[in-house]
């Protein structure tokens, strides 16, 4: 969004409970009067953007009653800024007004009142539930929760609520904008439905655009926020400390839950339908300002940064203009992966979802002092995107798009610039598969795959982020066929990549293990490998090369006029093998049904080897950022520790690297060799 002199951004985030390490305590709602703005506001527009989770659980949505043109005035036309593009649209009345108050430039709750839509739905429940009268209701805050807004039918009853609000406000102080927020289903009508598990189900996103009446408090004049003096961004000195003490970017993954947004032709375990699955993901930033404490507790190292000086982190959306500290519009990025576990213990990549830019912070829960506003994460404040957020295509472009090491977007030719003209084009096509997260039905079934076991995972990419692997967090995941639909429960959040929890969880005994980081200039990578004994003279090799951000990357031009011509990671993967060596189950998965992109295995002397193709029509199929490629064999030799090769994709210097972990040899045997730097034999399994 576009923000302007007279602008202040009041951010808002509304979430309810889902897997998460400790978070921190939430921002008192009993600030001094004094120091709070009290606010009014009525009127305006709601647009209702439905998925179809209620559909798909036999919900029959009537036609829009009242609805008004998508295209006709709003009040935030002129000013650039983000809006609706697709949704029903109604209008809210001017009568009554809902209040809310504020505390510096984060939200402190909603205090009374409602705002009243004209029009609205009528809603076939199922399992003979009724019809459901949805027009004319209200937005009332909820008496449950000051940050969550309860959608009420004429009858009194709440239906849903509504939270995970981003806004500001705008056109000098009139017009509060509610750019996006997550409508779930309240337990009271899971309740009438007869369905307990689709309470708290998110089933539509909105946009609010409501004028502002009333303002009274000591930041009631809109003082636009600005960037702090001296900045704190990363690299900058810290006043008042010895020379060469700099503040430093660490984000945190806070926090996620899992919503299924939509499927197509499924029919369950024994089917081949497709499924869309979304988080959302709260991050954290670093908390320390010169001592060092814990910015996610209970999760070890992993959640206590070692940057003593947490810097602010730029949060400008797309388009929005060149600014500090980098002269564009830098911001972070998000993905998110699915991936199994299959009986035999192998671990395999089966989804995976383009890349989410980042446009606005709620700056939630923050530092004492660290009150900013949506463009810069101040130390210690956290925020949320949404699984609606997640799923918005005006947000999701593609990961080849960016120089992941770099946390560099090449907006020129990119999706949303394909002209390099730095307007904003709008992605056509849309038809809520594509750049999302889709796996098949078959991947997730337990017909199909009986004994697997699930992770999911999403990854906050930041730009000069000092630790990778607190950004990045999994949940056990569980997919299940409810008769109708999929859905995929969630539990025990966990910071760090997933070959770690594949090395360190569930491991039968006596099964050696592996997990070695490869670090370099242009990104780091894991290879993790689990080593299973038969018991028959043989020895089963599973690898996971999970390539977290390495990319060697072609760009042209500079930012914020920077094109990526192509940003690939590896093409090939070999291990050494003893003379004499008998190799069989030569194996290889990158997780996309797909047999025809497969790398090639090739068995020679001294070595085995899997290539990415080249030549073919689904192209070659590079280990690009953000993905994991398995490779397995059964060798008649016992392990020892040796050097893998992952080849580089792109031409340059050096072509490949060496990544130590468990190869075959029968040279001497290992007996009871000693492990190191990661490698060891796993304990007794949980």
């Amino acid at each position: 969004m576009k923000l302007h002199a007279a602008t202040s951004a009041l951010l808002l985030l509304l979430a309810p409970a889902f897997a998460q390490a400790d978070a921190p305590a939430p921002a008192s709602t009993t600030a001094q009067a004094a120091a709070q703005t009290r606010w009014s506001a009525w009127g305006g527009s709601v647009v209702l953007r439905w998925n179809q989770y209620l559909q798909d659980e036999g919900a029959t949505l009537g036609t829009p009653e009242r609805n008004v043109p998508l295209d006709s005035p709003r009040l935030n036309d002129g000013i650039a800024l983000r809006q609706a593009s697709i949704g029903d649209r109604f209008a809210m009345r001017r009568a009554g007004s809902i209040q809310f108050r504020t505390d510096g430039h984060q939200f402190d709750g909603f205090t009374g009142g409602s705002l009243q839509v004209e029009g609205g739905y009528r809603i076939t429940l199922p399992r003979g539930a009724g019809t459901l009268d949805l027009t004319d209701f209200r937005l009332r805050p909820s008496p449950l929760d000051p940050m969550f807004l309860d959608v009420v039918s004429a009858d009194g009853k709440a239906w849903f609520y509504i939270d995970r609000m981003m806004y500001e406000i705008v056109r000098q102080g009139h017009v509060l904008a509610v750019y996006t927020a997550d409508m779930r289903i309240s337990f009271a009508l899971a309740e009438r439905i007869g369905a307990p598990w689709m309470a708290h189900q998110s089933v539509a996103d909105l946009e609010i655009l409501t004028e502002l009446l009333v303002a009274e408090g000591p930041n009631s004049a809109l003082i636009p926020a600005a960037d702090p003096v001296p900045s704190h961004w990363h690299g900058d000195p810290v006043p008042g400390q010895p020379a060469g003490t700099f503040y430093q970017a660490d984000l945190f993954m806070q926090s996620m839950s899992i919503s299924r947004k939509r499927q197509d032709g499924t029919s369950g375990p024994n089917g081949n339908g497709r499924v869309v699955f979304a988080p959302s993901s709260t991050l954290r930033n670093n908390r320390n300002n010169g001592t060092s404490s814990a910015t996610i507790p209970n999760q070890g190292a992993l959640g206590t940064s070692a940057a003593l000086w947490g810097a602010d982190i730029p949060w400008r959306q797309k388009f929005s203009g060149n600014f500090a500290p980098y002269g564009n519009d830098q911001h972070p990025f998000l993905i998110w992966n699915l991936y199994r576990i299959n009986a035999n213990g192998r671990l395999e990549q089966i989804a995976r979802s383009g890349v989410k830019h980042a446009w606005l912070t709620t700056n939630g829960n923050c530092e004492p002092g660290e009150s900013h506003d949506g463009h810069i994460l101040g130390r210690g404040c956290s925020d949320t995107y949404s699984d609606g957020n997640n799923d918005a295509n005006g947000d999701l472009s593609f990961r080849r798009e960016i120089v992941p090491s770099k946390g560099l977007w090449g907006r020129c030719g990119s999706l949303f610039d394909p002209d390099c003209d730095g307007n904003a084009a709008t992605p056509s096509g849309d038809d809520g598969y594509v750049r999302r997260m889709v796996v098949q039905e078959s991947q997730i079934s337990a017909t199909t795959n009986p004994g697997a076991t699930y992770l999911f995972d999403s990854w906050y990419l930041n730009r000069e982020d000092i630790n990778i692997y607190n950004s990045q967090a999994s949940v056990q995941a569980t997919p299940s066929w409810s008769g109708s639909n999929w859905n995929l429960g969630y539990t025990g959040f966990k910071l760090g990549s997933v070959t770690d929890r594949w090395v360190s969880e569930s491991v039968p005994a006596g099964v050696q293990v592996a997990n070695v980081e490869l670090s370099t200039g242009e990104g780091h990578a894991k290879l993790a490998v689990r080593v299973t004994d038969l018991g028959n003279g043989t020895w089963r090799y599973d690898y996971a090369l999970h390539n977290l951000d390495f990319s060697r990357a072609v760009t042209q031009g500079s930012e914020p006029n920077l094109r990526v011509l192509s940003s690939t990671g590896f093409d090939q993967f070999a291990l050494p093998l003893p003379a004499g060596a008998v190799v069989t189950d030569v194996w290889f998965s990158d997780g996309d049904l797909t047999s025809g992109n497969d790398w090639v295995a090739d068995v020679t002397s001294g070595q085995v080897s899997w290539t990415a193709p080249s030549g073919t029509m689904l192209g070659s199929n590079t280990l690009d950022w953000g993905s994991l490629y398995s490779f397995s064999i059964t060798v008649d030799r016992e392990p020892m520790t040796a050097q893998a090769q992952a080849r580089i994709a792109q031409a340059g210097t050096p072509s490949s690297h060496s990544v130590q972990t468990l190869v075959p040899d029968g040279t001497p045997p290992l007996g009871d060799a000693i492990f190191s730097d990661g490698f060891e034999v796993a304990p007794d399994s949980d």
